[in-house]
């Protein structure tokens, strides 16, 4: 019985989006390890972008500083 977490910033994924991600992360199980999908699980969670960070920052921040640029590339 394979689980398979993702864990991605709450609001990047649209709803199907997340369908896909489930049927292909599914899909790779039963491809390359035989499994039964009935066996499958897949959970996304979507965590808040407060509670996420990188390089000592937010993503919350990060993207905050990112719109404020002119040229919207990020730093």
């Amino acid at each position: 019985m394979p689980i398979v977490r993702v864990e991605i910033a709450k609001g990047v994924a649209s709803t199907d989006q997340k369908k896909a991600v489930i049927r292909r992360m599914t899909d790779v199980l039963v491809e390359e390890l035989g499994r039964n999908p009935e066996y499958v699980f897949v959970v996304i969670d979507e965590v808040d972008t407060d509670n996420w960070g990188r390089k000592g920052q937010s993503l919350t921040e990060l993207w905050q500083e990112r719109q404020s640029r002119p040229d919207g590339e990020p730093s």
